[in-house]
């Protein structure tokens, strides 16, 4: 096994374990005393006290050498592993205890338990839960010791089975980096041949339009479907021309419409009505609802249907109040959407991904092996409860679509994005871990038709404003080395621009712009910055075929 491979499975004996064996609060007190190691045809076992001396003392008793030396671990290895023995994680156990009773945390834990076992053979998911949640209500809190002390049964792992997740990791972290390396490189080609346009001459659309900008909340009452949200209108003072453009705003799980502020205002401020409903069964009220014990889940089920629905009744609303509020001036048949995350599901089902969901695609994707590296397939997953029918959840006023960093490779497949024919633009982070890049953005850009399709990537991005982070997670990503992360701002201003380009042609129908969606105008954003943006079109769409079938064949991974 060579050194890369080992590091990263010392990482995840460090590290992964310190959080495998994290998951019924109706444990045995009686505490396990040893881990059985499977290297076939060879069981050793390691003694849970060898695990305490050594985070004691550092030295490293026979048992323990045995292992660490089968994982090929060097001296630096070794002192990361006995850090994370004792490394306390702080975290709310009572939060922490309903998280891993969730849909998702059960998916989560059937995955891990397939490589920590009870010993004999049997899924370890619920010695590993009980351990988890027992050790994070204890004074000495959540840590790899006392996790251990907590499992109540020896357990064994298959060792050629961890090395084989160690190994797809290895594969996966490579794949994500020759991905971004491709698109970088192929949006330097287009660049080079795109039309001559001295961006520093021309309105810089990282700043606020000439427009001042009012907000309102409106309070919505769907009786068909007996749910009540909110909804935020931004609305430009004195727009001008006969016709004003619309564009509505998704937000994603656990957010609010108050988290697409910034967006909002900025579209409004060019002259476009922007409208940001609540979803109220995947939003930041339902997750305090869950925090607290008031829901069950992170999210009600039936939102994979009432998302879309939705959008189209925020529409219909609109459409019900043009004249008396709009002087019937809404251009309501050229409607754009930009939709984020669980949004950006949103925007690509009222967009035309049929059927929703691809049951045959997200059946396959949900039982492979590769299924647990790809954190979006937690929420995707859950989608196989509804009843099996095809929803069609298509409005043709909708004729322009952003997705930002989409849940949707597996809940729609090839067979449903390959319906969507109207312009769109798909926006990846490449430190994303929820939607991450090489799951969910290049796998499924082939997949759409659309002849105007723009995939836009940005470094550095993680899916979230990692500066509004709380529960502790800033705190732990303080404390990672060499952890370097673009300003917030800098992200916004990619966001923005692009974003604004991209309505002004295709909604506001104004041509003047389209010189800003090329991928030359992505360098330009990006000069003198160590973070950049990189946007290719439907012109790259040949090569990266070609990289995603290299891969393919070079590896046991199947993304596409």
């Amino acid at each position: 096994m060579g050194k890369k491979a080992n590091k990263i499975t010392s990482w995840i004996f460090s590290l992964g374990l310190g959080l495998i064996p994290m998951m019924t609060l109706g444990a045995s007190s009686q505490a396990a005393e040893k881990i059985y190691f499977i290297y076939s045809p060879l069981m050793e076992s390691l003694k849970i006290d060898s695990l305490k001396s050594f985070a004691a003392t550092g030295n490293v008793p026979l048992d323990l050498k045995f292992y660490l030396d089968i994982v090929g671990a060097d001296t630096e290895e070794r002192q990361l592993l006995q850090t994370a023995l004792t490394r306390k994680i702080e975290i709310d156990p009572v939060l922490l205890a309903r998280s891993l009773k969730t849909d998702e945390g059960e998916r989560l834990l059937e995955s891990f338990g397939q490589v920590v076992n009870i010993r004999g053979g049997r899924n370890g998911k619920y010695a590993l839960r009980g351990a988890i949640i027992k050790s994070a209500f204890e004074e000495n809190g959540l840590t790899l010791l006392n996790v251990l002390d907590n499992l109540g049964v020896d357990v064994q792992v298959d060792l050629e089975q961890l090395f084989g997740f160690a190994e797809n990791v290895s594969t996966i972290l490579a794949g994500t980096e020759r991905f971004i390396e491709e698109v970088e490189q192929l949006a330097k080609q287009e660049a080079k041949f795109a039309a001559v346009a001295d961006y520093g001459q021309r309105p810089d659309l990282r700043k606020m339009g000439i427009f001042a900008v009012e907000m309102e909340t409106w309070q919505l009452a769907d009786q068909k479907r007996d749910r009540q949200f909110y909804a935020q209108i931004y609305r430009p003072q004195k727009p001008l021309g006969e016709k004003v453009p619309v564009i509505l705003i998704s937000h994603g799980l656990a957010s609010a419409p108050e988290k697409h502020r910034n967006l909002a205002q900025h579209l409004a401020s060019y002259g476009f009505v922007v409208v940001v409903p609540q979803h109220p069964g995947s939003d930041l009220a339902y997750l305090e609802e869950f925090a607290v014990g008031y829901q069950r889940q992170v999210s009600d089920l039936q939102e994979f249907v009432n998302r879309p629905l939705d959008i189209s009744f925020t529409l219909d609303e609109l459409e019900r109040r043009n004249d008396t509020e709009f002087g019937g001036r809404l251009d309501l048949e050229n409607v754009g959407i930009y939709g984020h995350s669980y949004g950006g599901y949103t925007a690509l089902a009222v967009a035309g991904a049929f059927p929703t969901p691809n049951f045959e695609q997200l059946n396959e994707d949900c039982a492979a092996e590769w299924g647990i590296f790809n954190n979006a397939l937690l929420l995707q997953c859950r989608a196989l409860q509804l009843s099996p029918e095809s929803y069609n959840f298509r409005d043709q006023r909708i004729q322009a679509v952003i997705a930002a960093n989409p849940v949707n490779a597996s809940i729609f497949g090839e067979a449903a994005l390959g319906q969507i024919e109207i312009p769109i633009a798909v926006v990846a982070g490449s430190y994303d871990p929820a939607t991450p890049f090489i799951f969910e953005q290049v796998r499924s850009f082939p997949w759409i038709r659309s002849e105007q399709k723009y995939l836009i990537l940005e470094e550095g991005q993680a899916h979230v404003d990692i500066s509004r982070l709380d529960l502790g997670i800033t705190g732990l990503l303080d404390r990672i080395p060499r952890l370097n992360l673009p300003s917030p701002q800098l992200l916004n201003d990619y966001s923005e621009a692009i974003a604004l380009a991209f309505f002004q042609v295709y909604t506001a129908k104004d041509d003047q712009y389209r010189t800003y969606l090329d991928p030359a105008y992505g360098q330009y954003l990006s000069q003198n910055e160590e973070f950049k943006t990189f946007m290719i079109t439907q012109d790259s769409l040949p090569e990266l075929e070609t990289a995603i079938a290299e891969f393919k064949q070079e590896n046991q991974i199947d993304i596409n």
